[in-house]
């Protein structure tokens, strides 16, 4: 089950996405089995985060609006990241900017306490009118050569498929110097309240309905050349092996935790069981 990516290894290919574990310290137990944490988001300063509701339920899924709640780098850097250190697993910070120089200054403020950096560039581009860094491949481009610029840790980058041809964004985040590519992040989702005849939540969607739309795309970008790390609706260990076989080198686990904390134990050995049932170790 061992992968190496990044000059780094792994125990094993299935990862705890960002903003699904917070930071990994309530449930050490599967903390430690994983072959890697992404952190909630960080951004430059704290955030509250959205007023409720911030989830609700949808047929084979679920609408989030969290709103990036977090301490804020500092804070991150002084109060969280010293007790995070004590995990056995490797520990990757997502990056959440609202401008192109925050992601910079977000990395230079940890520099090289972790493992690596998740550029989200599904974050809005408040400099450009609001709309997501990770819809332009030329804006995606130049935060990751701001990232680039402050750190020689690898750099994922965590794109939306929203309106865009992720294979595009994609090339120019390499071409700018990434080292892999995490996808999908959320869908566009909003739901009504049918009483009060306005909307309920406007989110990203998530679970096992968005899995069918998440394979093809990491199948669409299986040739970009660098590794691609599958997610979107993985409950089990053949969901993830799907996702290794569309040309994943590994799969991170976001929405079947919050159902179940401990399911990503459960996805390694029925991962694990497949590989060996196919031969792939």
């Amino acid at each position: 089950m061992t992968v190496k990516l990044f000059g780094l290894t792994f125990k094993n290919p299935v990862f705890l996405a960002s903003g699904t574990f917070g930071f990994g310290l309530k449930f050490n137990k599967v903390t430690n089995k994983v072959g890697a944490l992404f952190t909630k988001g960080i951004t430059l300063k704290p955030r509250k985060g959205n007023p409720p509701p911030r989830i609700h339920e949808t047929p084979c899924g679920l609408i989030n609006s969290v709103g990036l709640e977090n301490p804020g780098v500092k804070a991150f850097c002084t109060d969280v990241l010293p007790e995070m250190k004590s995990l056995k697993t490797k520990i990757f910070v997502n990056v959440a900017g609202f401008a192109v120089q925050e992601f910079g200054a977000i990395i230079e403020e940890i520099g090289k306490r972790v493992d690596g950096f998740e550029l989200n560039v599904s974050c809005p581009n408040v400099q450009e009118g609001g709309a997501l860094f990770g819809q332009n491949p030329d804006v995606a481009a130049a935060v990751v050569a701001e990232a680039r610029k402050k750190t020689s840790l690898p750099l994922i980058v965590k794109l939306t498929p929203n309106f865009c041809n992720p294979l595009v964004v994609a090339k120019a985040c390499i071409d700018a110097g990434a080292d892999g590519i995490s996808l999908i992040n959320t869908l566009y989702a909003i739901s009504y309240d049918i009483r009060k005849k306005k909307p309920l939540i406007t989110g990203g969607l998530s679970g096992p309905a968005i899995k069918p739309f998440a394979l093809y795309c990491v199948h669409h970008l299986r040739e970009v050349g660098v590794p691609i790390i599958g997610m979107g609706g993985i409950t089990s260990g053949k969901d993830a092996y799907e996702f290794l076989l569309a040309g994943a080198a590994a799969v991170a686990i976001g929405s079947a935790i919050l159902r179940d904390p401990y399911a990503p134990l459960r996805i390694i050995k029925e991962l694990e069981t497949l590989m060996k049932k196919n031969d792939d170790r």
